[in-house]
């Protein structure tokens, strides 16, 4: 049976570590990329392969889909996780960090998919998804440029989607909302219905059902893991 080859950027810690790790627990061969070094450590852990380098940079990304594809000829899974982009009071941000927010949210994803999406095609297969924010729908003025270009993130999801279902190639975004990965505070808590932070795992363990056959189905989807915090339907 072949293996399947799972790819995960930006995963030298909290989300996209887990998921990295999840992924390898489910069987899958492993390429992580983090600009610390510490996803291609991973990777290596994991028995995969690893680059170091920004998803903001086509190069580092073109690196891990190379090695990838020089090694096991495949990838059915990419999972996009993303740093921190700028914050402060709406108005005060400046161009220069409206672009930076950007990179950071959304073009990570545009990115590695213009490089994934043609092999998944060829393959007729393949699943992409994409570490979003509970704020992509209820915007907060606490994260500004992650709500903006997340939400943008969503209409891109959903085009994409659109032309690429009938190659059997998936796309859909994960809502996280307070995650252990964060520094933990009482008020943030108590406006979660559930009373506390999520935990890295319970990302990873949605991100391992939507690379599943189990979510053949499912495309063009944001699916909230958010201890019940956002409203929207």
């Amino acid at each position: 049976m072949t293996k399947r080859v799972a790819l995960i950027t930006a995963g030298g810690s909290g989300m996209g570590a887990a998921a990295a790790r999840r992924l390898a627990a489910d069987g899958f061969l492993v390429g992580v990329m983090s600009a610390s070094g510490k996803g291609q450590a991973l990777g290596r852990e994991l028995g995969g392969v690893g680059v170091t380098g920004s998803n903001q940079s086509t190069q580092a990304l073109g690196e891990l889909v190379g090695l990838a594809m020089a090694r096991w000829g495949r990838i059915d899974v990419l999972v996009n996780s993303a740093g921190h982009g700028p914050r402060g009071p709406i108005l005060d941000i400046s161009d220069e960090d409206w672009h930076r927010g950007m990179d950071t949210y959304l073009l990570n994803v545009i990115r590695a998919t213009r490089l994934v999406a043609p092999m998944m095609k060829a393959q007729q297969g393949g699943a992409i998804i994409n570490i979003s924010s509970a704020w992509a729908f209820e915007p907060t003025e606490q994260f500004p440029t992650s709500a903006v270009f997340r939400a943008g993130l969503a209409a891109f999801t959903k085009i994409f989607s659109d032309t690429h279902a009938s190659f059997n190639v998936r796309m859909n975004n994960v809502l996280p909302g307070w995650i252990d990965s964060l520094p933990a505070t009482d008020a943030r808590r108590q406006t979660v219905p559930m009373q506390r932070y999520g935990k890295s795992e319970e990302i990873a363990a949605t991100i391992s059902f939507l690379a599943s056959d189990g979510a053949a189905y499912i495309t063009g989807q944001n699916l909230r893991v958010d201890g019940g915090l956002t409203r929207s339907v």
